[in-house]
């Protein structure tokens, strides 16, 4: 394959690796900047690429929800993330979770081995112009962009908004108390791929009672407080009332304690870090309490009272641009078409969803190179969904999201005929996934 002239990518988290890994897939030379280990931001702790600094978790595999399919579709678009995650998963129910280390030493490794791939570990504070070697950029420094990056860019957008997301802890499974801490999926008739910590309605009342009264970690002087409706804080949650958190993130529905053979009145679940199963996250649980004030609630529930917690949670900053006034269909922006971003600078929220702008970014990047017409993925599909949000949502409307299927047009029927709703993600996603092969077979040829 001849190597042809060039793409600068900037951030070597997922987005800028898929980008990377797709562009190089067509002959296309890359140069991919990353600041680790020489520099880190507040949530990574490793020089790995493609640190995962959240959750372990890529949600649900299931192709008839809105991330499942998405997930599928770049499976089809021969993601590199989603073979690194195929290469490292660990059990998670219907959910697809690796062990965050072996992950990110795949992609690593991948990255340092392609001939075309170039990794410069040095930090990049603008933008560069473009040149001869590398007429196009893709940015994709992510969520936790440094603030002359941000600010490089809004020089060029003239929209810059942030908010602040919220990670949750991480604890040592031989600290847990398997007498009280039992195994299940929820529904599941067999052992399940969580551990579940009940509580009782007084254990309950009297947690959350602690909770609102906790220290919070307080924003500064110049931050807003905006929040991720997908990821909220537990305690923000609490706030909307004292059953919020009973109907979230500690839903006890479909996971009886073997003991009784009910639910409890509450449950928080665990879910495995590592193929080994020595570490686990606590399920929903992002929150901004201060350390000690967590180490001491959380160990108020049942099973967790010796808990050793190998991360706490914390709140990071968001960054990102308002999608339908800078950019284009293409991820190009519009006042700057030799830039393109990528991941959650874009608008979007969640692995899956800023994977996928990396890929696309990466695909369309090789195109412009190669004089190619940059093609839009079809509506129906789940790339084409993300993208009408990003680019044609109203202006004033626009917040970042997870892919959903609210996001899709409207299934389109025969008059009068009602497709019942427990069909209606297997239909779109037999539909997107018939309609992106059609766009893969142009992608090929034109």
């Amino acid at each position: 394959m001849t190597i042809q002239p060039g793409i600068t990518i900037i951030g070597g988290g997922l987005a800028g690796c898929e980008a990377a890994w797709q562009a190089a897939s067509r002959g296309i030379s890359v140069t991919l900047f990353d600041m680790k280990p020489h520099s880190f931001s507040p949530a990574h702790s490793t020089p790995d690429l493609a640190e995962l600094v959240c959750s372990n978790s890529f949600r649900s595999d299931d192709c008839s929800s809105a991330v499942g399919l998405l997930k599928e579709e770049m499976r089809t678009l021969h993601s590199l993330i989603m073979s690194a995650a195929a290469e490292t998963k660990v059990p998670a129910g219907k959910a697809l979770a690796v062990d965050r280390h072996r992950f990110a030493r795949f992609i690593t490794e991948k990255m340092e081995s392609h001939p075309a791939i170039t990794v410069s570990r040095r930090e990049i504070t603008e933008i560069p112009a473009a040149s001869v070697d590398h007429p196009l950029t893709i940015l994709a420094t992510g969520p936790l962009t440094s603030d002359p990056m941000a600010k490089s860019l809004q020089h060029i957008t003239g929209e810059h908004l942030a908010f602040y997301d919220a990670i949750a802890p991480i604890v040592s499974a031989d600290s847990l108390d398997r007498d009280i801490i039992y195994q299940a999926s929820r529904y599941d008739d067999g052992p399940g791929d969580y551990l579940n910590c009940p509580l009782g309605e007084t254990e309950y009342k009297n947690f959350i009672k602690e909770l609102a009264a906790a220290d919070k970690v307080p924003l500064k002087s110049f931050e807003k407080q905006k929040y991720f409706e997908g990821c909220l804080p537990i305690e923000v949650m609490l706030e909307r009332g004292e059953d919020t958190l009973r109907f979230g993130p500690m839903k006890p529905v479909g996971l009886p304690d073997p003991r009784t053979g009910r639910d409890p009145y509450a449950v928080i679940q665990l879910r495995k870090e590592n193929i080994a199963a020595s570490h686990y996250n606590m399920v929903g649980f992002q929150t901004k309490l201060t350390y000690s004030e967590q180490k001491r609630i959380f160990r108020m529930i049942p099973g967790m009272e010796q808990a050793e917690f190998e991360r706490l949670g914390s709140i990071h900053r968001n960054t990102f641009v308002c999608g339908p006034e800078v950019l284009l269909a293409s991820l190009q922006l519009k006042k700057r078409q030799d830039i393109l971003l990528a991941g959650q600078i874009t608008g979007v929220e969640g692995y899956v969803e800023s994977t996928a702008m990396g890929l696309l970014a990466g695909i369309n990047g090789a195109r412009l190179l190669q004089d190619k017409k940059i093609i839009i993925p079809p509506e129906i599909t789940a790339f084409g969904a993300l993208v009408r949000h990003l680019t044609e949502t109203e202006p004033k409307r626009f917040q970042p999201s997870n892919i959903n299927f609210g996001l899709f047009p409207p299934i389109k029927t025969k008059e009068g005929k009602k497709i019942p709703k427990r069909m209606r993600g297997t239909i779109r996603a037999e539909r997107a996934l018939e309609a992106l092969q059609s766009w893969k077979r142009d992608l090929d040829e034109k």
